[in-house]
């Protein structure tokens, strides 16, 4: 079922599951992740994690003009994946967006591992048949990088009990959204 697959855990970060910015479903939606993982690790599926990782002074934050209260700086006990899938954590495969201070960045496409390859790059050497995605939140960073795969030329199959969200209307709009563009949600 899962072999020549992949997943990508967008954003299971502190800060957005019970800090600054805490989504709807956030718990249940890291606990679920988890457990797929914990299913599909026979299958050796390889796990990839996206991380918002921002100075304190990003652009995005509302002290500095943006929308956003401080979240996910880098260093921080926000900034950092839930423990609960630690134990599923690759440093190679943690890739970090939001570090320019003036650029937003929702996609984990425009992410980069230490090595300074992106998302793209690492996932597209693999070949997968499929990239399962999960992750906080739905209407922006998961949405975002679930669109970016797409266009890439990757299946995409969203993993919809494994998300939390900024809003119940935003999250089902974007999941209908989605889903007409060809984005499959299970």
């Amino acid at each position: 079922m899962i072999n020549d697959s992949l997943l990508v855990v967008v954003d299971m970060l502190h800060d957005f599951i019970d800090g600054s910015l805490a989504c709807a479903n956030a718990d249940a939606a890291v606990a679920n992740t988890v457990e797929f993982i914990s299913r599909t690790r026979g299958d050796d599926l390889p796990v990839f994690f996206i991380r918002d990782h921002h100075p304190a002074d990003h652009s995005s934050f509302s002290e500095y003009g943006g929308i956003w209260p401080v979240h996910c700086v880098a260093g921080t006990h926000g900034g950092e994946i839930d423990g609960r899938l630690k134990p599923f954590v690759d440093e190679d495969l943690v890739f970090d967006k939001g570090c320019d201070r003036e650029v937003e960045q929702y996609s984990g496409f425009d992410g980069r591992n230490s090595a300074g390859q992106s998302l793209g790059e690492v996932a597209g050497m693999l070949e997968p048949k499929d990239v399962y995605v999960c992750g906080i939140a739905t209407e922006y960073c998961v949405r975002n990088t679930c669109e970016d795969l797409q266009k890439a030329g990757f299946h995409v199959v969203l993993l919809s009990d494994c998300l939390a969200y900024v809003t119940e209307e935003g999250h089902r709009k974007a999941l209908d959204e989605m889903r007409a563009g060809g984005i499959v949600v299970r």
